[in-house]
């Protein structure tokens, strides 16, 4: 499941790094992790959180659903937990439909300068 594609192969990011591939604040990731125990990731000694690429995947599907979708936090909580595959494939179809689109757009637009 992709939303937006990560950087570089690493296996933690910064909260800052998540936040900023998901468009959102750090606050907003830290809440999340209030509100769905499934987000949970590791922390150093000192408190710094270290996301794997599970946990991104997870807070995109999250974004999918809240912020695109408009679900209520419960509604999003309660159809990740009894439906989290089946939406992890459904919000990569349209991840890819949406990257299609895109590719589309920008051939008709380069096919429209030679017009």
């Amino acid at each position: 499941m992709k939303k937006n594609k990560l950087p570089t192969t690493k296996l933690y990011y910064s909260i800052g790094e998540v936040a900023k591939m998901l468009h959102v604040s750090c606050s907003l990731l830290r809440f999340w992790e209030t509100k769905f125990p499934a987000v949970n990731p590791r922390k150093t000694s000192t408190g710094f959180r270290h996301y794997t690429q599970k946990d991104i995947e997870l807070l995109q599907l999250i974004h999918y659903l809240v912020k695109e979708k408009g679900m209520t936090l419960d509604g999003a909580r309660m159809r990740i937990a009894s439906n989290r595959d089946k939406e992890e494939e459904l919000f990569q179809a349209i991840q890819q439909l949406k990257e299609a689109k895109e590719k589309l757009l920008a051939m008709r637009k380069e096919l429209d300068m030679y017009e």
